[in-house]
């Protein structure tokens, strides 16, 4: 463990050190300084004094048993980070740590809403405590095993981490960087949202005293290609902040989150899969970028059985942001979200909750039952969604809950039997302004819809398989889109969104809906990289210029 002015007594140019760690050949007696002469435990290395430009290596085939690697107080650079990461031929190293390392965690104040949990025993694999300048990558960490005298979904069961990273007394804690680690069997606490509880959790305390070491926040985050599998709660999130007091308004000024959030966040060519409650979000952060990752199966625990002992927050969808300006969404998969008969009251793809300016652009959604897009309640300012494809989502395609206007438009849905175009899980259906937007019903019959025109303005849209149409519409259409092989596409894996599998919901050359669509903004790209001529086309695919 080292200290902040420890760690800035080292000279300049000083030769970095390497440390070596194995299971299977090594002692905590030797020196770790190489591969001969590796240290045995996690433990061991976490003591020994780290600087800038420092490794720690795990010997890959290694198996940390009931272990863990806990680094405090650490300060290093982009330029010149500490990393850990792995050794020598095989499997990646793995940290099975057990419900071991135990550490307190406390916000320091209430958090939003008083029923959420904010202090209280956390178990973590790997703990960043206020540090900064530090790159992990290919490890393979679990946090399973069951407590004593204690039931799996247990109110009271601990909170556990794969990884966890904390700010709290080093002011703006920039460049941490989480390369393709798997992160399965973490075991945590489905009730508790706001804990160091799940895959991967980033979070900043209140600082023991802010006047000397400033607002505790992160900078340069980066979470790429990490393979996550059966973490409760959350598969990704990034960053519950104890300032969240300071984003009351329905619009968020550039100086609060500038202040206040995170900033340059990406969380990028992820693979999450059954995830208990949600698999990817971003909180109080400032422009995160969220692309081309895929959630498979959020929302696993999020019913009656294993969320049994309390009603207050059984509710998660897979990609969305909190208190966030400006998020953008693109490039994602989603597919499989469960909504449990309504017993998880979302279950949808994506959310755009309460937050400034978040835009889901280019992404698929498909076979998720809680439906596509939730617009999520009265501080769900400014929502764009654009050129996405939706493909046998359930329950029903748009839910705007309760919220502002939206800005939804040039999307193509594709939508199975039964299904209606919108609905809401709250007291009321939120207003939308629809253009350009490609509404394909795929039922064995056309369909009566209620199209909620009291709140929606649409304009410009085509609709196929219905029995009517919008009647306070203008320039809709009803007619055969004349679509190349609508429904299907295909499912994503590791290696990344099945976007390329979407070509049948390209237009053929007779569409009626070439050319129908009206200018919504600045020129863009469409779903496949196409340039958005003037006037467009409607739905997610635009005709290139011949």
């Amino acid at each position: 463990m080292m200290n902040m002015s420890a760690a800035q007594q080292r000279k300049p140019g000083r030769n970095a050190t390497t440390y070596y760690v194995s299971s299977r050949e090594g002692s905590d007696a030797n020196s770790g300084l190489s591969p001969q002469s590796a240290l045995r435990s996690l433990q061991a290395v976490s003591r020994k004094p780290l600087a800038p430009g420092d490794s720690i290596l795990l010997e890959r085939g290694s198996l940390f048993e009931n272990d863990y690697l806990h680094l405090y107080d650490l300060r290093a650079t982009a330029d010149n980070p500490i990393r850990i990461s792995a050794y020598g031929k095989g499997a990646q190293p793995e940290i099975r740590t057990n419900g071991q390392g135990r550490w307190y965690q406390d916000y320091g104040v209430p958090l939003d809403n008083p029923a959420h949990k904010n202090a209280g025993y956390v178990s973590s694999a790997v703990l960043l405590y206020d540090c900064a300048g530090i790159e992990i990558s290919d490890l393979s960490i679990t946090n399973g095993g069951e407590e004593q005298d204690s039931a799996y979904n247990d109110l009271n069961r601990m909170d556990r981490t794969g990884v966890a990273v904390v700010a709290q007394n080093g002011g703006t804690l920039s460049h941490i960087y989480l390369s393709n680690l798997t992160v399965c069997h973490v075991h945590g606490n489905v009730y508790n949202k706001h804990m160091n509880n799940g895959g991967i959790y980033f979070t900043a305390f209140m600082p023991a005293d802010e006047e000397k070491t400033g607002i505790a926040r992160f900078d340069d985050v980066c979470v790429e290609r990490c393979y996550l599998e059966d973490v409760n709660r959350w598969g990704i999130a990034v960053a519950y902040t104890a300032y969240c007091g300071h984003f009351l308004t329905k619009e968020i000024p550039d100086e609060v989150v500038a202040r206040y959030g995170a900033s340059r966040v990406v969380i990028r060519r992820n693979f999450v899969k059954d995830a208990g409650g949600d698999s990817i979000t971003t909180m109080y952060c400032d422009r995160p970028l969220i692309e081309q990752n895929v959630s498979d199966g959020a929302g696993r625990q999020i019913n009656k059985r294993d969320y049994a002992e309390s009603d207050f927050g059984r509710v998660a969808a897979a990609v969305w942001p909190w208190k966030c300006k400006n998020a953008l969404f693109q490039f994602n998969e989603v597919f499989n979200t469960r909504y449990h008969n309504g017993e998880n009251q979302d279950g949808q793809a994506f959310d755009a909750d309460w937050g400034d300016g978040t835009i889901y652009q280019y992404n698929y959604s498909h076979d998720n039952e809680g439906g596509c897009l939730m617009v999520c309640g009265e501080e769900a300012v400014n929502t764009i969604f654009r050129y996405n494809i939706s493909q046998n989502d359930g329950r029903a395609i748009l839910l705007p809950a309760s919220s502002p206007v939206a800005q939804v438009y040039n999307n193509t849905f594709y939508i199975k039997e039964g299904v209606p175009f919108i609905d809401t899980n709250s007291d009321g259906v939120g207003p939308m302004v629809l253009k350009n937007n490609l509404v394909y019903y795929a039922g064995n019959q056309p369909r009566q819809e209620n199209w909620y025109t009291d709140v929606t303005e649409y304009s410009n849209n085509l609709f196929w398989g219905y029995q009517n149409a919008p009647e306070n519409g203008q320039n809709n259409l009803t007619a055969d889109p004349c679509m190349q092989a609508p429904g299907t596409g295909k499912t994503g894996t590791t290696l990344g969104p099945a976007l390329d599998t979407l070509a049948g919901y390209r237009l053929q050359k007779s569409s009626p809906a070439i050319g129908a669509g009206v200018a919504t903004g600045p020129q863009l790209l469409d779903f496949y990289g196409n340039t958005v001529p003037n006037p467009p086309s409607i739905g997610a695919y635009q005709t290139p210029a011949e």
